[in-house]
């Protein structure tokens, strides 16, 4: 059964990671058909087509290897400075120039001349290059709302798990309380396992987070009430000063220690729903979680080399390719909890990877939708410049020319997919374990 799950799993991941990809190259259609720019094809995966079908001027198609997709649009690059497609050149570099931007006239027919990509206003071609991760972003905002509000998340409450019987400096990491430590003001108060803290020093509290920074806040004298057996009991504790893990501005900790409030219990965690402020905010976070680790790819590179060739640990925080998502897909499935927290936390993955591909393509780079949305921006603020100074039109900006540059990122990332490829065969991340 363990297995049928597993692999059941996987089969939903890589329908999710299909509709994501085709949701993508839905926004780049329907924004190119909508300002009159003709797509021959949309496709979803690369290599050989197993499905296709035409309706109207454009193929629609599923292709075998489900890592990604893209629409064909033409006239993507301008003609040259001699207004010819393909000039004959020896050089390298010259070359790739010339290869893309014919290939961009694919499949030219007569009428098409006012239909290319690279004539329309550069705020259409933004609209069009961004539309594709906006839709990506849109579907991991509704998801990630979805899950918190509807299913909820596992995180720390206000109730209380456990008593601490004395006060222990967090820095000596030692749960042995000795016979000089001080009672903790928790026990001293009377707070008990199960009792859930609903109010501190008069202001209502349903959040650990804010508890937390009450508590950690205030040295002296406190009333705490709480909510046990049905009723409703206030306890007078006398915070002292402790050591204590230093937290960052999200809550997470730091790994150094300050002197603050100290009250004396762990608090439990359990699945809470969120309202619609909560979710907002905690979807924030996500959000900034997700361009940290973007910027901080680079800094993982090493801890994947060693992961996949050498005899390294997979780090938790390490990235992931499709195989290994893949493979935690199926794991979720797995996992000894309710089917409901099943569905959340694979719908949490799914939309962490929408988020990851709007990140990603973002970035101003070529082939990325990002680059040619840079370029776009570049070629309005020059054309402004020469209507400012009353110079001649620059005409469009040729982005092709920059493709010798969009060969060397599209190496680069070949050789990282690559190497978390590697290392999720190697060394997987595994949610169990």
């Amino acid at each position: 059964m363990t297995t049928l799950m597993f692999i059941l799993g996987i089969l939903i991941f890589v329908v999710g990671l299909l509709f994501s990809i085709a949701w993508h190259e839905l926004g780049h259609l329907s924004t190119a058909k909508m300002f009159g720019i003709r797509v021959p094809q949309y496709m979803v995966g690369f290599g050989p087509t197993l499905w296709s079908r035409r309706r109207g001027e454009t193929e629609y198609g599923i292709k075998a290897i489900p890592l990604g997709g893209y629409i064909r649009m033409i006239g993507m690059f301008p003609p040259g400075d001699d207004g010819r497609i393909r000039q004959r050149s020896t050089s390298p570099f010259r070359g790739m120039i010339e290869d893309a931007r014919a290939a961009a006239y694919e499949e030219l027919r007569p009428g098409d001349e006012k239909r290319l990509f690279y004539t329309r206003k550069p705020w259409k071609r933004i609209i069009v290059m961004a539309a594709g991760p906006g839709m990506n972003l849109i579907l991991a905002v509704a998801i990630f709302l979805g899950v918190l509000m509807a299913f909820g998340i596992n995180q720390t409450t206000t109730t209380v798990a456990d008593v601490a019987q004395c006060v222990v400096p967090q820095s000596e990491q030692r749960d042995e309380c000795r016979a000089d430590d001080p009672r903790s003001p928790a026990a001293a108060a009377g707070l008990r396992p199960g009792d859930t803290i609903v109010a501190f020093n008069g202001a209502p509290v349903t959040e650990w987070s804010r508890l937390q920074s009450a508590i950690r806040d205030t040295i002296g004298p406190a009333v705490i009430t709480v909510e046990r057996d049905g009723a409703t009991v206030d306890l007078h504790a006398s915070l002292i000063e402790n050591q204590v893990a230093k937290l960052d501005d999200r809550g997470y900790v730091e790994g150094e220690y300050v002197t603050a409030g100290f009250l004396g219990f762990t608090p439990a965690s359990g699945i809470v729903k969120q309202d619609f402020p909560q979710a907002v905010e905690h979807m924030g976070g996500i959000m900034a979680s997700g361009l940290d680790a973007l910027i901080g790819l680079p800094g993982k590179i090493p801890g994947l080399w060693d992961a996949a060739l050498g005899n390294g640990e997979r780090e938790a925080d390490s990235p992931v390719g499709v195989v290994g998502a893949a493979r935690v897909g199926g794991e979720v499935f797995t996992l000894d909890i309710p089917a409901s927290q099943q569905v959340a936390t694979f719908l949490f993955m799914l939309a962490a990877f929408n988020l990851s591909l709007f990140l990603f393509n973002m970035l101003p780079l070529l082939p990325l939708d990002g680059g040619h949305i840079a370029g776009a921006l570049w070629e309005s603020a020059r054309r402004n410049v020469a209507r400012v100074l009353r110079r001649p039109d620059p005409g469009p900006f040729d982005v092709a020319r920059l493709m010798p540059v969009a060969y060397v990122v599209a190496g680069l990332f070949i050789c990282f997919t690559l190497l978390v490829l590697a290392a999720d065969i190697v060394t997987p991340v595994r949610l169990a374990g």
